[in-house]
């Protein structure tokens, strides 16, 4: 595969997507948190319909995890009641070992319950601002092969292949960049090759074997 220049890559993406965020609605790091770990295998749309009336519900990591309703307000989403297993162990741990609070740094997140990479990235960078990685969803994932910049499947080779190639101050855009051309143009399973902005310089092997 050619390798697409990133800067080129990064200037692109912006003049089409302009300031791509993060499209969960949330005002503190908790609701971040509990957002993210509901948007697994479902739309931001339908987590911001649940989360309105959820975070109205639920203020503190306590009223979720001695909740007895919590897979009934989830369930919507899909994956309720594993998603609703690890939100009440991640906000009994939060509580009884984090003083309540969701925790800054990416080890102490992954030892959360239902939390991997790419949810502490998300929770981390729009949260507190920090830029630990870069948050590799199927979006990401997709792209990221069809585009030349991983050869890799897996999520965290993936990631890592993105942060040698991005510079670590675009570590948090350019994951939501990529969302939002993969949504917009680049899908699954068939992109729209005739109206991307990126197509003179993807390498086709890379949209053909993607998967």
């Amino acid at each position: 595969m050619k390798m697409i220049d990133s800067k080129s890559l990064l200037k692109t993406l912006r003049k089409e997507y302009g300031n791509a965020e993060c499209a969960l609605v949330f005002d503190n790091p908790l609701e971040m948190l509990i957002s993210t770990i509901l948007s697994a295998q479902c739309t931001d749309k339908r987590v911001n319909i649940v989360t309105k009336t959820l975070f109205k519900k639920y203020k503190k990591p306590i009223d979720y995890y001695n909740s007895k309703d919590l897979e009934k307000d989830i369930y919507s989403t899909g994956f309720y009641r594993n998603k609703a297993k690890n939100i009440r162990a991640a906000c009994k741990i939060i509580d009884e070992k984090f003083g309540g609070k969701v925790p800054k740094t990416m080890g102490e997140l992954l030892e959360l319950p239902g939390v991997a990479r790419k949810t502490a990235n998300i929770v981390l960078y729009n949260s507190f601002g920090i830029t630990a990685g870069i948050p590799v969803d199927t979006h990401v994932k997709r792209l990221s092969y069809r585009l030349g910049l991983t050869k890799n499947t897996d999520p965290k080779k993936i990631e890592k292949d993105l942060m040698e190639l991005i510079p670590k101050k675009e570590w948090g855009p350019i994951s939501y960049l990529l969302i939002g051309h993969g949504r917009a143009v680049c899908k699954a399973p068939t992109p729209i090759c005739s109206k991307c902005v990126l197509s003179n310089v993807c390498p086709k092997q890379g949209v053909a074997k993607s998967k």
